[in-house]
Parts: C-alpha cells; structure tokens; sequence
C-alpha cells in the first residue's frame, strides 16, 4: 500500500498569504518521522515523507493512488501538527477529507475538541466523567474572590505543557493570566489542582479497541510535582510500567479512557492523561488525540510494554485505519494483493529493497550532489572522463569489470559487467555528458521536496538511481546472482553516433535493454520516441563598395529569413508525425544598415525512419543559393539520431514491467516521447524501454529538477526488474 506520511518542519509557515495568530510549536524530530517510515516500509508499505506546508496538494498529487481509476488504495499517516492559528490539529486531516484521501487518527472534529482543552472539559464533563473543577478566565477582572488554590493553568489551545504552571494565590494567578492572554493570545483554562500521582493511558484501535499498559509517571514522591515542557523535551520523567497499582483501580482507568474516547469522538488511537488524589479519586486531565510517537515518550513505552516492537507498534496503527475505512475484508485483500507474489513469510525481496533504499535516501542525494558538483558539459572532456572515473570507482566496489572504450574528442565510453557469461540478463544504458555549459551551470539544491542542479534530469539522477538500486540488491545479497551489463555513452548530446556500433554490438549479448533517462511526471517510461535532426543555417551578405548600394536597397537578410521561417512552420505535420521547433535567430548589422549575417537553428522531429530524407531535402531545397553572389548560405547538421521503434517484443517487455510496477507500487506510464534517446541504436528486435530515471521536471532549462522520493521509488522499480530478468520474469 501507497502510505504517505506527512509532517511540519519549523519553517513550514514560510510561503502563506499571511501569518497571525499562534505559530504552531510542535514539530517531530525528523529522525522520528523517518524512523516511522522506515517501520512501515519494513512493513511492506510504499512510503513517502511529505512535508504538511502549502504545497501538500502538489505532493500527495503525485504520489497517491487514484481509486477511481482502480488503483488499489493509499493512506496518510498523519504525524502534522498544523501552522497556525487555533485547531492546527485540524489543518491536514481537513485537508485529506476534501481531498479524499483517508489517513490514520481522528477526524478534524475530534482533532478540535480534544485539542481545546474547555472543550474537553465540558464534554467530558457532561458524560458524567470525573475532573478536576474548573475555570476559563479571559482576562484578570474574572478571578472571584473564593477561588480555591492551588490551582493550575492552561492556554485554551495548546499542548506539550506549554504555559502550565501551579498558583497558590490570586495575585500570582493574576500575574499568570494576564502573561498567559498576553502570550498566547486565547483564554486560560484554570482546574484545580491535584496533588497526588500522575498516570498515562494509551489506547489503539476503534471498536473493541486495545487499551495498552497503564503508565505512571514517576514524581519521585512529590504530590505536588508536575510535568513541565522542560521534562518532557530535556528530561523526561522515569516512567513505570506497569503501574503499581490494584487491577481494580486499573480497570477502572482502562474504562475512562474509553469512554472518554468515545465522548470525544477519537479514532485509531490516543493518550488519556489522570491525576490520582491521597484517597485514591481519579481525574481526566486531557486526551491527547496525536500522541507522541517519540520514543521517550508514554505511549511508545506502554506499546513496548504490552510487546510491541517500533515497527510493530506503526503498523498496527495503519491497520486499525485501513480497517476502520475498508473493513476486514478489504484490508485482508489489500494484504492478499501486497503478497501475492511471496510464498514465504520472510520478508519480500521488494520490502527489503525499499527499506534500504529508505534508510539510505541521505546517501542518494550525496551521491547525486557529488555528481553535479562535476563538470561533465560535453566539451569539457576532462569533466566527463572524471565523472566517469567517479561513477567506475562505485561500481567496481559492487564487483562490476570496466572496459574503456577510448574516445578522444569525446570523452571515454565505459562498459560494465559482473559476470563471465557471453549474455547479459539486462543491460542498463546512461550517459555522463550534459548539453549544459558550465557558464548554465546551477548548484544542487533541495526546495519543496524537489532536487535541483545541472544534469539532474539529463543523466546525473539516472545514475544516482541506478547507484541506489545496484546497492540495494547487493545488500539483499541478489546482486552476486545476476547478469548485468552497464554501458555509459559520453556522446549523447551530439546524438550518439559514436556510441552507435558500441551500443549495437552489446545489446545483440543482452536479453532486455533498460535506460536511465529520466521518466516524465507522471512515471512515464519511453516504449518508442521520435527521431531528430538539428540545423544550423547561416546567412552572409558581403561588404564591399560595389555592395553598399544593394545592401541599403536590396533584400533585406532579416525578411529573408522570416519567410524561411514561416515556410519551415508549415513543416509541422501531426498527420505525417513530423514537427519542427525553431531553437535560435541571431542577426548582425551596422548602424542603420540592414543586417549582414542572419544564423538560424532549428530541430525536426519525425516518426517515420523514411521520412528522414525527405525532410532534408525539403530543407536543402528551402535554403538552396541565391542567383546574386553576394548572399553565402551555408547548411550545418547537427546531433542526428533516428526514431526509437517498439516491437512486439518490447511491448511484451512492458507489460511485464507493469506487473512490477504494480507490485512495487510505483506508478509507470507508456508514453511515445518526441525528444529522442539513446536506445535508438539498439540493435533490431532487443526488447528495450527507456525511463527508469527519476521523476524529472524542467528539462532543457536552468530549473531542471527531480523529485526527491521518486529516488527511492525508481530504485525500487529498476533493482526489482534486474531481478525478475534474471528469473525471465517467472
């Protein structure tokens, strides 16, 4: 199952139309948010951690299943706390029910009330529920004159402790309330307060739902101790648990905290927090609907107790979400789909893999940043041959062989395998140049979950998923077992013809042909693509004596070439599958005198291998020489390459590709894309697709980028089919 885990950072308020109210102070440590998507991908899930800002749409857009186009459905695990203002509980579960998405805790309701601490109080109140008597203060002129003390404090609509504090007398109580409006901007709760011990109840599940061991927080003696912020961030409190107290009294609190998570509407699981007096009279001081899942916190600890693992623990709580929206029967048949494919109850090798891939994601980008870092513009042949020696120094510690095919004025082309065999099982196929001079050059960068830098998307983060998945399978320990070849081409930006026979001659010994180009934003992976062919025109018109006249009377270069370009617009043909893209004008003149140099570039695209010819001579025949001598044309190819064809056996190979992808839960999509590839050179009937990439977006600008999690997924996707290949998909 697709599970997206969502989150604030402390700067998540950055980027809204305004900011007012209370800025939100709750935050995971993001070592606790990865270690709950860790647990969940050992629990066979599919996991990506969203940041819960303004752009949440945007991400859970991408990643998550669509059910009403039959995809099998996904879940949010909730760990935000909100921006601003009051009930930011409420902020992302909102959010989902419009959207919907379902996701694991309470509603927005129950979000609300429990998060409003007056609230609770009422309700629980009017069941008939025991706590401690109580006040709301709005401001100092409120306080009555009989007040009971010592009483404690509360801000309306806060959590973690924050702004409580035990007053003795009205003077302080009134010194507390004005700071307290003052600082948070809402009204006070005042209780009375309890001297005694404190206790925490943890509860899992909606109907018959799991009550965990009963935790008491240890006061070390002191009735009128407290829990402060300080405590629970710096020094927690020692915890006891069990709780050393009668089964009377403790069956008595396990049937508070669920009633008192029925009163207020709760789902999947809570915390019930109790003061106990000297007579041994309970009291509900609060439910705590989003319970710390850090580890040093009472719930975890109380899970631990009653034998639950972390990982466990996590899982458990997605369940008891996807069988309070699904049922029983509809999780057991998501259960069924996830492990069809694993006879054994090992862990599946696709939960293996991505739950080191999850693990390693830090290395991922480090290894990506590294790359960027490199020069590899395709002129600078020492920047490509070193980005290659980088890249062969990661492989060779894999146990890949490299061979060196020597190329001068191109930078040198690699080739890698792991074994003896004449036959590869599958051979992936990337670059290490870029079109990209260093003068474009834009540094690596993360900004809302996207990666950013030079060559991200034309090659670098192909190789940084390829990294991913090679080290992946060798951690499963499946690597040693497989038949790779690897052949990086440094010429792709001048269209691969150097690399053509290379590439022929290896794909003939490989039974599948995978390349790293980057796939679209929908997951699409290239089954075919268009061919291209790119022109360079230059215009001259001489300057001598004899010239001058005709160049101040006579045609006009800068008219001349317009009309060329309006006829070669007219070469765009959906129906015969031929398009071409204007790329540059430049023109020269002096003063006020018509321009004496026009230079134009252009790229046609075309389906058809047939068309090619005929598309050249139409362009030959478009620029062919004026009668008068003064006016030079000259024609420049450049980068060519021919379409890139699917055949039935690549249309098999895809089908077989969907299978995976389905059971990784990683969205692929087939698409004919009109730029061109280097598997156009693979040799005639090799089942080949192009696109295991990231996931790209602003390719062929300065804002190139790649989604930062689609690493993880297309790591997945890629070391997964290097394995069933070797298996030939059985």
């Amino acid at each position: 199952m697709k599970v997206a885990v969502i989150f604030n950072k402390k700067q998540d308020v950055e980027g809204v139309i305004n900011v007012f109210g209370m800025q939100n102070q709750e935050t995971y440590n993001p070592k606790t948010v990865e270690k709950v998507a860790s647990a969940l991908e050992k629990g066979g899930h599919n996991v990506r951690v969203i940041d819960g800002n303004i752009n949440v749409i945007e991400q859970l857009q991408t990643f998550m299943p669509r059910v009403v186009q039959g995809e099998q459905p996904g879940m949010v695990f909730n760990m935000a706390y909100g921006l601003q203002g009051v009930s930011r509980y409420t902020h992302i579960p909102s959010l989902l029910e419009m959207l919907g998405v379902p996701y694991v805790g309470s509603s927005p309701a129950g979000h609300g009330i429990a998060l409003d601490k007056v609230s609770t109080k009422v309700m629980i109140h009017a069941a008939g529920l025991p706590t401690a008597p109580y006040w709301v203060f709005y401001n100092v002129d409120q306080i009555p004159d009989d007040l009971p003390f010592p009483v404690i404090t509360k801000p309306k609509m806060e959590a973690v402790s924050l702004g409580i504090q035990v007053v003795h007398d009205t003077q302080s109580l009134k010194v507390a309330i004005a700071n307290l409006v003052d600082q948070f901007k809402q009204p006070v709760l005042v209780e009375q307060f309890i001297p005694g011990r404190e206790f925490a109840v943890g509860l899992l599940g909606n109907n018959n739902a799991e009550v965990l061991p009963i935790v008491e927080i240890d006061l070390e003696g002191d009735p009128n101790a407290i829990q402060s912020l300080e405590d629970k961030l710096k020094t927690p409190k020692r915890k006891i648990c069990p709780a050393e107290i009668e089964e009377g009294l403790a069956e008595e609190m396990r049937r508070l905290t669920k009633e008192t998570f029925n009163v207020l509407g709760i789902y999947d699981f809570c915390r019930v927090d109790y003061r106990m007096d000297s007579e041994g009279n309970l009291y509900i001081l609060e439910l705590n609907s989003m319970a710390s899942l850090g580890e040093t916190g009472s719930y975890v600890f109380s899970a631990k107790k009653a034998g639950y693992s972390y990982e466990s623990m996590i899982n458990r709580m997605l369940d008891v979400a996807v069988e309070r929206y699904f049922g029983n029967q509809q999780m057991d048949q998501i259960s069924v789909e996830v492990q069809q494919e694993e006879k054994t109850k090992s862990d599946p090798l696709r939960v293996r893999l991505r739950s080191y891939l999850r693990g390693n994601l830090i290395t991922m980008e480090d290894n990506l940043e590294k790359m960027v870092d490199i020069n590899s513009f395709y002129e600078n042949i020492e920047g490509v041959n070193s980005l290659g020696r980088w890249v062969s120094n990661k492989l060779s510690t894999m146990g890949f062989n490299r061979q060196v095919y020597s190329r001068a004025e191109l930078g040198n082309i690699l080739y890698f395998s792991n074994h003896m065999d004449e036959k590869n099982d599958i051979l992936l196929v990337g670059n290490l140049d870029n079109p990209s001079d260093f003068e474009d050059y834009t540094p690596f960068s993360e900004e809302r979950g996207r990666l950013y830098g030079t060559g991200v998307s034309r090659g670098k983060g192909g190789l940084a998923v390829l990294l991913g998945a090679l080290q992946a399978l060798r951690h499963t320990r499946t690597l040693k077992k497989l038949k790779v070849g690897i052949l990086f081409i440094t010429d792709d930006s001048r269209g691969g013809r150097s690399s053509k026979p290379i590439l022929e001659e290896i794909s003939k010994k490989s039974r599948y042909i995978a390349g790293l180009s980057g796939a679209g934003l929908s997951g699409e992976v290239m089954i075919s693509c268009f061919g291209s062919m790119k022109f360079d025109i230059e215009i001259n018109k001489r300057h001598t004596r004899s010239t001058i006249k005709s160049i101040s009377e006579g045609e006009d270069l800068l008219l001349f070439i317009s009309q060329k370009m309006h006829q070669l617009k007219k070469m765009n043909s959906a129906s015969e599958g031929a398009f071409l893209t204007l790329t540059g004008v430049e023109s020269k003149g002096i003063e006020n005198q018509p321009a004496y140099h026009v230079a134009l570039s252009f790229v046609i695209r075309y389906q058809n291998p047939d068309q090619r010819s005929i598309l050249e001579e139409r362009i030959n025949k478009l620029f062919e020489a004026k009668s008068t001598e003064n006016i030079k044309i000259h024609i420049t190819k450049g980068p060519q390459r021919p379409p890139f064809l699917s055949n039935e056996q690549t249309v098999k190979f895809f089908g077989e590709l969907e299978r995976i992808a389905k059971l990784v839960e990683v969205r692929i999509k087939e698409h004919e894309n009109p730029t061109s590839t280097p598997l156009s050179y693979v040799s005639d009937g090799v089942p080949a697709i192009d696109g295991f990439g990231p996931v790209t977006g602003g390719t062929g600008t300065k804002n190139e980028f790649i989604v930062r999690d689609s690493l993880i997924d297309r790591s997945v996707l890629l070391a997964y089919l290097i394995y069933k290949t070797s298996k030939n998909f059985a």
